[in-house]
């Protein structure tokens, strides 16, 4: 319509046109979704604007869209093709006591802490894929575990544990002779005690 230049009182401006789209009325200014996730809007002029709808996803690993809905949603977490609600706690499929919680869409994940290289005994725990450390003992070296003797005499047992050799002496019986009859024979680990001298006479 023609501009008026002055309005007298108790007029007013003529409204905008209503957009007309797949025989529905529209008000200005109207904004909907279109089958097939089209974002339209009814345009001062009576025009229709429509574009696909751009999905702002602020989430790490969202749900797929809801049945009618355009964007995926971060109500819930997608992981490993397995939907997880809020709050979810769980482990992967691969995870070797990995713990994972849904929180808004994210999947956070923790991993236990595992001692690097040498551990107390063969593995503390099912989580951990821990090897106890070698021994390195007199320019030779020992797996965990094993157990040789000192100078190859027998006389000494020595265990290799966690990284750290171990050395116990073979345990001698008591001797009830005194002290200047025990004698060390060769070869042998303990002492014994010596035939008495045959008595003279």
């Amino acid at each position: 319509p023609p501009s008026s230049p002055s309005l007298s009182p108790g007029t007013s401006l003529p409204p905008s046109p209503h957009c007309w789209h797949r025989g529905v009325s529209r008000e200005p200014g109207a904004r909907w979704t279109e089958p097939g996730c089209r974002s339209c809007t009814c345009q001062q002029e009576g025009r229709v604007l429509c574009d696909t709808v751009s999905c702002s996803i602020p989430c790490s690993h969202p749900l797929p869209a809801p049945a009618g809905g355009c964007c995926p949603t971060c109500t819930g977490c997608l992981h490993e093709g397995v939907a997880r609600a809020e709050g979810d706690v769980f482990s992967p499929s691969d995870g070797n006591c990995t713990v994972c919680v849904c929180l808004a869409g994210n999947v956070s994940c923790l991993s236990p802490e595992c001692p690097p290289g040498s551990c107390p005994s063969p593995s503390p725990s099912d989580c951990c894929s821990c090897h106890p450390a070698k021994c390195s003992f007199q320019g030779r070296t020992y797996a965990h575990g094993a157990r040789f003797s000192l100078d190859g005499d027998g006389c000494t047992t020595c265990v290799c544990q966690g990284g750290e050799v171990e050395c116990s002496f073979a345990p001698c019986p008591v001797l009830d002779c005194p002290q200047h009859q025990r004698h060390l024979r060769p070869g042998q680990c303990c002492s014994s005690c010596r035939e008495p001298p045959a008595p003279a006479g």
